[in-house]
Parts: C-alpha cells; sequence; structure tokens
C-alpha cells in the first residue's frame, strides 16, 4: 500500500475521529472560532476540507451559511452524510467523496471560505495542509477567509519527568539503568506526550509561522532555527519540547480574536505535545544558557512526513537574541544598557532663548 492510500484509510478507524470529537479544546475553539463570525458566514459559500464525521461542515451551517461542500477522501464520508441528515442539514451540507485535489465544484463555484482543522502532531505531521493549499488556490475566492488563518511553532527546553524520574525508586528498587537505557533508545525518534508547564525550563521562541492565506507549499518544505536561551530554574534538561498555535480570523469586534494553543501553559488537547529526547540529560542552573538548532524538513520518501534534527551547541560559539535570558556577563551587560536606555529621560531642546542667549532643556519622563 502506497503512503497516500495508507494515509486515507487510517481515517475509516472511528477511534481517531472520536479521539479528535472528544478534544473538546478543540472542537469547542473551532464551534467559537465559526460562531463568533455569524454574521460573515452567513448566506455565504463554504468548504470544509477533510470534514471527517461533518462536525465543522454542520457548525458552519448552524451559523447560517447557505451552501457547504464537505469534502472526505475516505469511506468516513458515508457516516458523515448520515449525520449531516441526521442533524436536519442535508439541503444545506453536501458530502463530496474524494481527494479535494481531483474534485470539481458546479459551475466552477468559488468559495467564501474554507474551514479544515488539518493539524497534525508538531503541527505538519500528516502533511493535510498540502490539500488545504492545493483547495485555496482552486476554490477559494479572492479575499475569500481560511479557518484557521495562520499557525506558529515553538519550542523551549524541557525536563521530562514522567519519563524518567520515577525509575530512581520504582516499588522499592533504582531502577537508573533501565531509564539510562530508556533515554537512548527514545531519543530517535519525537514522544508524543502532555508536558507540564512546570517543566519548561526556559521561554519559548518562535522557529515557524505559516500564512495560510498566502503561503505556497515550497514555503513548507524546511523550518530551521539556531537559538540560545536562559535556563529559568535549577533542572534537568531532558529535552526539547515543541507545540503550535491557531489563529483564526477575527471579522467581528465583538469578540476578541480565537486562537487554538496546544501549549503545555494551555488546556490540553490530543495532539498534546512533541519532545525531542537528549541521548543524556544536563544538570542545569537558573540562568545558565542552553543553545540549540533545530531543523524540521520535509521526508523526501513521503511528503506527509517530516524529519526533525536537534544539534546541541556552545553557547560561547553562537550568537545570542538581544535581549538575552541567560545570565552571561555579555548578556547581563546588554540588559542593563537597554534598561538604562529605556529608563534615562530624555532630553528636548525648546528653541527658545533666555536673556542670556543660552538654549534651555526640558526634561521629558516617557
Amino acid at each position: 500500500m502506497d503512503c497516500n492510500n495508507e494515509y486515507f484509510t487510517s481515517y475509516e478507524d472511528l477511534e481517531i475521529h472520536r479521539l479528535m470529537l472528544d478534544d473538546s479544546s478543540r472542537t469547542e475553539t473551532y464551534r467559537m472560532a465559526i460562531d463568533n463570525n455569524k454574521e460573515y458566514f452567513r448566506n455565504r459559500v463554504v468548504m470544509d476540507v477533510g470534514c471527517g464525521t461533518g462536525i465543522l461542515s454542520l457548525f458552519c451551517a448552524q451559523a447560517g451559511a447557505k451552501k457547504v461542500y464537505a469534502v472526505e477522501a475516505s469511506n468516513i464520508a458515508i457516516i458523515a452524510k448520515e449525520i449531516i441528515k441526521e442533524n436536519g442539514f442535508e439541503n444545506v451540507v453536501e458530502v463530496i467523496q474524494g481527494k479535494v485535489e481531483d474534485i470539481e465544484l458546479p459551475n466552477n463555484i468559488k468559495v467564501d471560505a474554507i474551514v479544515s482543522e488539518w493539524m497534525g502532531f508538531y503541527l505538519l505531521h500528516e502533511g493535510m495542509l498540502n490539500s488545504v493549499l492545493a483547495a485555496r488556490d482552486k476554490f477559494l475566492k479572492n479575499g475569500g477567509e481560511m479557518f484557521p488563518e495562520s499557525a506558529t511553532m515553538y519550542v523551549a527546553p524541557c525536563s521530562v519527568p514522567s519519563l524518567y524520574h520515577k525509575w530512581k525508586e520504582f516499588h522499592g528498587v533504582s531502577m537508573g539503568a533501565f531509564a539510562k537505557y530508556l533515554r537512548m533508545e527514545k531519543h530517535n525518534k519525537p514522544e508524543i506526550m502532555q508536558v507540564q508547564s512546570e517543566d519548561l525550563l526556559g521561554d519559548k521562541v518562535s522557529f515557524g509561522w505559516i500564512n495560510l492565506k498566502e503561503d505556497n507549499v515550497t514555503d513548507l518544505q524546511t523550518f530551521k532555527i539556531e537559538h540560545v536561551v536562559g535556563v529559568n530554574r535549577n533542572g534537568k534538561y531532558q529535552g526539547l519540547c515543541i507545540w503550535f498555535d491557531c489563529t483564526f480570523p477575527q471579522l467581528s469586534e465583538e469578540f476578541e480574536q480565537i486562537v487554538l494553543s496546544t501549549s503545555p501553559q494551555s488546556p490540553s488537547t490530543h495532539w498534546k505535545q512533541t519532545v525531542i529526547l537528549l541521548p543524556e540529560e544536563q544538570d542545569v542552573e537558573d540562568g545558565e544558557p542552553i543553545a540549540f538548532q533545530l531543523d524540521m524538513f520535509r521526508d523526501n520518501l513521503n511528503e506527509r512526513r517530516y524529519n526533525i534534527q536537534v544539534s546541541l551547541l556552545d553557547p560561547n560559539e553562537v550568537e545570542h537574541p538581544v535581549p538575552c535570558s541567560c545570565d552571561m556577563t555579555k548578556c547581563i551587560l546588554t540588559k542593563a544598557f537597554i534598561m538604562q536606555q529605556v529608563e534615562q529621560p530624555v532630553q528636548k531642546i525648546t528653541h527658545e532663548e533666555n536673556s542670556n542667549n543660552i538654549l534651555e532643556y526640558d526634561d521629558i519622563d516617557d
């Protein structure tokens, strides 16, 4: 079975759909993003790419869309049709079974909005975004909206005590050797797990931003960052934690912009976080610099997958951000200089001469 066919048939597993539907953060965020923009959806034509069970299509119909094309390549489309009928929207929502790249709409109609839940682990695993962008180029009107409209990937150093710390004292036995070899085995493959917010060891940094209204497939080939971050507490540096946020259009001044976040500081989702585990843990202290390079690039054999590589760098040999959160001398001095400039009052020449023909200055506190 080739990679594409295997990908589509995997979505005939109802357990996958149950997992996504039960993810209340995911499902409720989409509902709010659509419901908060009812004025936009009213009497509009919408396409739902990869509709699955059809729940997003139903949200659009409930918001007042006059027509929704629910596109689904797998046989879950059969169940979606039943669910659409069960909710009384069979005259609004039309389920089209097929790949979005292959289908045609009646009279070459263009849609006002494309809705899709295309995200995979670490955002790009599964590679469904290619299909969403193809649908955009083929079916979206000029000025149409994408739900979501952008996505950002973040990375931060972390500890993973849930994987390793329990082996120090396990039912009265020390299993340190097992933990060591477990770590060595797991560092070759990303770990999908829930990271606790208190286990982040430093500030997040963005390493990739995608504009769904403008970016093309060629913009998704590689993402790379070289970064230094200061540790925010004493702990064990055991990996790099990756997550993503998706932002939806804000088309009504009545509501705040909706963001679906998979951060460790946000409510948990079925995406959890992706952790790149280090082969050996490192004891780190508050303020100590951690330097790394992260490369994410599309796999040559399976375009729906990405490879992730992490290189640990010497903080003395790479450029630090300005300002930097670490406690290296040069970064402390830079932060002190920046703070001094911020706090220093600005002198303004009044261009008025006094009786002695000396220019006067007014101190202005910013």
